[in-house]
């Protein structure tokens, strides 16, 4: 059983991602019908014991449109024209997509506006203000 280290806290058992080979689209002159080089990694993402709670629940948002809805993760890889170049990369960016899941994000702190800040803005709102003023008709009195 090889477990596939993500992060020092997360390791995913390998039996846990199928891969499936299919044909790539793009480069490969005389040989592109014939070979299946383009790779289909799958995860299921709702499954996976090896998935803490919080890091599933992000990694569900972070996958978007790539998550099924069974839940598994499908990554598509045809940038090499090799096969095993093309599976190395799906599992880098299953990796990266999991270590950035497993990133907990920061909280947001409200803040206000400086006094200095709120000043400015309001200068600015005036200057705009007159700006556009000057922009209307000029206003033509007839002293005679």
């Amino acid at each position: 059983m090889a477990m596939i280290a993500v992060t020092p806290e997360i390791a995913i058992d390998e039996r846990e991602i199928r891969f499936e080979f299919i044909r790539a689209t793009g480069p490969g002159g005389q040989k592109v019908n014939k070979s299946s080089s383009a790779v289909q990694l799958r995860f299921d993402v709702l499954g996976s014991p090896s998935l803490p709670d919080e890091v599933r629940s992000r990694l569900i948002i972070l996958s978007g449109r790539r998550l099924s809805e069974e839940g598994v993760l499908v990554i598509e890889a045809k940038r090499f024209r090799s096969q095993d170049r093309n599976r190395q990369d799906a599992m880098e960016r299953l990796c990266a997509l999991i270590r950035q899941a497993a990133r907990r994000p920061r909280r947001r702190r409200s803040t206000r506006p400086s006094s200095a800040a709120r000043e400015r803005r309001l200068q600015e709102k005036k200057r705009r203000a007159a700006l556009k003023r000057q922009r209307g008709r000029p206003d033509i009195r007839d002293d005679s």
